[in-house]
C-alpha cells in the first residue's frame, strides 16, 4: 500500500449503507461484501465525477486484481464510509487505494486495492484511458 489506511490518505468518500443480508452467520458484514463496497466506491467516482456511461460508452472498466486486509469487524445497521484515492495511474489502468471507514472513526476496518483497465465494450481490448476520466483520477492521486 502506498500510504496508511486513515481517513486523511483518501480523497473521496462515499456513505455505505449496510443491509441486513451483509451480516453472516457470525454476526458480521462479510468478507466478500467488501468487495461490493470497493466496486461501488469506484464506479460511483467514474460515474459522477469522470462522467463515465455505463450504458452507452465505447470505453468501460473492468476489474482485474483487488485484494483486501481486515481490521476491524462491522455490523448491520453500522453506517460506513468508503474512502476512494489513485495509488497508480497508468494509460490504460488505475489502481486505486480503497478503505471502509465507520462514521466515526478515521482508521480504517479494512483496506485494499483495486485495479481497473480500460476496454474497448466489444473487443474488450485495453485502450488509454479518456481525457475526462483521466482529469478525474488526477485529482485522487496520493501524493
Amino acid at each position: 500500500m502506498a500510504a496508511d489506511p486513515v481517513a486523511g490518505n483518501y480523497h473521496y468518500f462515499l456513505p455505505i449503507t449496510t443491509r441486513w443480508m451483509d451480516n453472516d452467520v457470525y454476526g458480521h458484514v462479510n468478507n466478500v461484501t467488501y468487495y461490493s463496497y470497493f466496486d461501488t466506491v469506484a464506479n460511483h467516482f467514474l460515474i459522477t465525477e469522470g462522467g463515465l456511461d455505463i450504458h452507452h460508452s465505447p470505453v468501460i472498466a473492468l476489474v482485474v486484481e483487488s485484494h483486501c486486509s481486515y481490521r476491524a469487524p462491522v455490523a448491520y445497521p453500522d453506517r460506513l464510509r468508503a474512502g476512494l484515492r489513485v495509488d497508480k495511474l497508468g494509460n490504460r489502468s488505475v489502481t486505486y487505494g480503497v478503505a471502509i471507514f465507520t462514521d466515526t472513526d478515521t482508521e480504517a476496518v479494512a483496506h485494499g486495492q483495486f485495479v481497473h483497465v480500460f476496454v474497448d465494450r466489444e473487443t474488450r481490448r485495453a485502450v488509454a484511458i479518456s481525457a475526462q476520466v483521466r482529469a478525474a483520477l488526477e485529482t485522487l492521486v496520493q501524493s
